[in-house]
């Protein structure tokens, strides 16, 4: 239970700020008191489902923007593992490979980069996810610890919100880079 009362009071403190409302706006719009929210976001008591409920629909948000569990580990898909949709009417086969949650905001970035010091990134805000596919080249990609090595077509997630590294170990390596915060 704690863990889920930790990632409700991170989830709507996260929540609350993206939409700009102070903890008493909030309160206001979901029909329950400020003290409420308050505990709430400093995770020292848990909500009933209805509380819940009136404060993801103020912020118009599902419910399970609050108790999802979010994935902390990479996800890798290997550019020949793609098992994708084909369309009927031409040579065209759609892959989704990570669907964007409820309220997140994403950048998308274009990558290009050449073999040398390696771009080290500190942890970005928390509840931020990298999504990288890898374009032309090969390049080592993920959490500092334990980069992959991707090739043209290769898809990695990792959590953002600590140390991770973006090497590449050819000439002309470019990648989709989109950068989400939950």
């Amino acid at each position: 239970m704690d863990d889920l009362r930790e990632r409700i009071s991170r989830s709507l403190r996260r929540e609350r700020e993206a939409a700009g409302l102070s903890v008493s706006e909030l309160a206001r719009r979901a029909g329950v008191s400020k003290a409420t929210v308050s505990q709430l976001e400093s995770g020292s008591t848990g909500p009933s489902v209805e509380t819940l409920w009136a404060i993801a629909d103020a912020l118009g948000l599902p419910f399970a923007a609050f108790v999802e569990e979010r994935a902390n580990v990479p996800t890798l898909i290997r550019a020949d593992a793609h098992a994708g949709v084909p369309s009927a009417a031409a040579p065209y086969v759609a892959t989704l490979v990570a669907a964007c949650p409820p309220g997140a905001r994403r950048d998308i970035y274009i990558i290009q980069a050449e073999p040398g010091e390696p771009r080290r990134s500190l942890p970005h805000h928390a509840g931020t996810t990298e999504h990288v596919v890898l374009i032309s080249g090969r390049a080592r990609i993920g959490p500092s610890e334990t980069p992959e090595q991707l090739h043209p077509g290769d898809y990695i997630s990792y959590p953002g919100d600590a140390p991770h590294v973006f090497e590449a170990e050819v000439p002309g390596t470019s990648a989709v880079l989109i950068s989400e915060l939950r």
